[in-house]
């Protein structure tokens, strides 16, 4: 067969319509993009035909398990740009793609439209349109052919009168009427429709992956008598003070046994006492694995009552996986092949130079027997389904292979849809998009290490308004039991409180670790270390949580107005506003309606004073320019009258060091 024979075949020389430059669309469709429940998939696509015909284009979506599509007509933007939105509302995965034809109807209705017009003002004469006529007539025909029911019933009506006596008029009225046009738009020719040559993926999670914020806490330090080991237990009698802080989530470093081989003495030193506790990432021992609860916690039942009793406070608990063992671990004797030797035949334990991990066993991910290591952990995913737990942070995923992950969070997600994972992966750019692409719900970010005007406005431009956004759902943290950030280190109260505000309104998802955070601990291991001294890494603390200088009250605030404010729970909408002064950083989130409109200003500056001018462009605010407008500040409960778009604004760090505004407008 010749290769137009191959075409005339497949009908491909009549297919016009083109569809190209679709967006969202994630490595030609490789992956799928991200949303929660209730949000909305805005879908633009290029599409054109040859010539001057009118098109038409449709948005096609369904849940992945149906058959049947729903169907959106796109609106024309301008320049052969479409666009139409669908909203998702199970968690699971969606499907979309497009179709766009030459409508004949339209292309003549409009024609004609044109040629009516033109009757009264040029040499054009009633046999024009009257042959005109017979070819919509035969397209109304066309239809009747494909339509059934009232449709079919309605559109034959019209077409008799077409072919009736009444005068040229009538006809004309009736041929360009909204009646026969929403008719013919509900039963068009699509015999040769073009469809994109992709359906692509949405993986919609539960709300909670879009807007939350997480407090993580080692539940070993929980316990009210200085030097006692906490317990799950001591961890429930803890809620009521995280839930009066406004937390969703409580998340928890690894509960399993730790192991006692290698086991890491007090701020990480090689060797332990005998009273030690050792690092809990140093999982397994002849206790129990990665499918167990340290006893001196409580074991798996005290894990059972306290995800009960946090859910009573609505609190999500999440559990950290760590894909790792301590050299007492039940997997090393078992199933010896899963580990990488060494030369003289021991195991290789986990190095990150000049770092070294004698206390942990990292996987060989390219053993003989994978594909048993690959099910053996997905098992353990499993077995904390089993017993409730939803969210996940998952350590160091970028030292795993991308397949591996891809597998198993697929695999989990086409059971469970509600399950979360967060990814603790700190490493280049392009190995953490790579994660979030393959299927992590959640990322950590570069925040923690970006403090300058320039630094947060570049990153989060990248993270709001980049195509990374359809894939990469940022989670912010201040701190975290690894990083106490050289900017927490030296700046006392005020700079907890600018890196919270940042954390807190720059993103919809953030987390502290506490009680460190709250209670400002920020004493390095050594000077330059981001360690802290004393890590409840290795070894218990006794957290007095009634200290006068504690921000519980503080981030209590913070997290009612994040409630309070449905701008501050998406991160699309974010938007730097100018204001002339380095130290200063102005930002705005906004529902798509304006209802809700929050303003935010911080000074970066920890130890001065700083002022500046805030420029806002009224216009997108629909405010004019003669209208005032109050900005009640939600931290401190003062409301401010501005007028025009140039403001004044003062920020001193031994009063206060934020405004978090939300913007009321009064009548013009």
């Amino acid at each position: 067969m010749s290769a137009l024979e191959e075409l005339k075949a497949d009908d491909v020389g009549v297919i016009r319509a083109v569809i190209e430059h679709v967006t969202p669309e994630v490595d030609g469709g490789r992956f799928p993009i991200k949303r929660a429940q209730g949000q909305q998939v805005i879908v633009e696509a290029d599409a054109f035909a040859d010539g001057h015909d009118a098109l038409r284009c449709l948005l096609l979506y369904c849940k992945e398990s149906d058959e049947n599509w729903s169907e959106i007509e796109m609106k024309n933007l301008t320049n052969d740009r479409w666009r139409a939105s669908f909203q998702v509302v199970d968690v699971g995965r969606y499907r979309y793609t497009l179709m766009a034809w030459v409508d004949h109807f339209l292309s003549w209705r409009r024609e004609f439209a044109l040629r009516i017009g033109a009757d009264a003002t040029a040499n054009v004469g009633a046999d024009d349109i009257v042959n005109a006529l017979l070819i919509g007539k035969q397209l109304i025909a066309d239809a009747i052919a494909r339509t059934h029911g009232d449709d079919a019933e309605h559109l034959r009506a019209l077409h008799e009168v077409l072919h009736s006596d009444v005068d040229l008029a009538t006809k004309c009225a009736l041929a360009l009427s909204d009646t026969l046009l929403l008719l013919m738009a509900r039963h068009p020719d699509r015999q040769h429709a073009r469809e994109y040559e992709r359906q692509l993926s949405v993986v919609v999670d539960p709300r909670i992956a879009a807007f939350g914020c997480w407090y993580e806490m080692f539940p070993r330090s929980a316990s009210s008598v200085p030097g006692r080991h906490g317990t799950l237990e001591d961890c429930a009698a803890r809620l009521p003070y995280i839930a009066s802080m406004g937390f969703d989530v409580l998340y928890l470093p690894p509960l399993y046994p730790v192991g006692r081989i290698n086991r890491k003495g007090r701020n990480n030193m090689l060797e332990a006492d005998a009273d030690d506790v050792g690092s809990v990432w140093a999982i397994g021992s002849d206790e129990g694995g990665h499918k167990s609860v340290a006893i001196e916690l409580g074991g798996l039942d005290a894990l059972r009552k306290l995800r009960a009793q946090a859910r009573d406070l609505n609190i999500e608990i999440a559990l950290d996986i760590a894909f790792q063992c301590a050299p007492d671990h039940p997997y090393v004797s078992q199933h010896p092949a899963w580990f990488r030797h060494r030369a003289d035949g021991s195991i290789q334990f986990a190095e990150n130079p000049p770092k070294k991990y004698q206390d942990i066993y990292p996987f060989d991910f390219e053993n003989a027997d994978w594909s048993e290591l690959w099910a053996e952990l997905k098992s353990i995913v499993e077995f904390w389904i089993d017993q409730g737990i939803m969210l996940f942070r998952v350590d160091n995923p970028h030292t795993k292979p991308f397949a591996f992950w891809e597998w198993l969070i697929n695999s989990i997600k086409a059971k469970h849809p509600q399950v979360i994972f967060l990814s603790e992966a700190f490493t280049r750019p392009k190995v953490m998009h790579r994660l979030a692409k393959i299927g992590f719900s959640q990322s950590y970010t570069y925040f923690t290490w970006r403090n300058t005007k320039q630094e947060l406005t570049e990153y989060f431009i990248e993270l709001t308004q980049s195509d990374m956004r359809e894939y990469f759902r940022p989670n912010c943290w201040p701190n975290t039991p690894d990083i106490l950030p050289a900017y927490l280190q030296t700046g006392g109260r005020p700079a907890f409180v600018v890196r919270l505000v940042l954390a807190s309104t720059l993103c919809s998802n953030y987390g502290i670790y506490g009680p460190a955070f709250e209670l400002l601990e920020n004493t390095p291991l050594a000077p330059g270390s981001e360690e802290y001294m004393d890590s409840e890494k290795y070894q218990l603390r006794h957290w007095v949580l009634g200290q006068q200088n504690s921000l519980r009250d503080f981030i209590a605030v913070i997290n009612r107005i994040r409630r309070n404010n449905k701008a501050l729970q998406e991160d699309w909408s974010l938007r730097f506003i100018p204001i002339d002064n380095d130290a200063l950083l102005c930002y705005a989130k906004m529902t798509d309606d304006l209802s809700n409109i929050v303003i935010v200003v911080v000074n970066l500056d920890i130890n001065n004073r700083q002022t500046g001018w805030v420029e806002l462009d009224l216009a997108s605010l629909r405010i004019s320019s003669n209208q005032a407008y109050h900005l009640h500040d939600e931290l401190s409960g003062i409301s401010y009258q501005w007028h025009g778009p140039r403001n004044f604004v003062i920020l001193d760090p031994t009063v206060v060091q934020a405004h978090i505004f939300q913007l009321r407008k009064t009548d013009v």
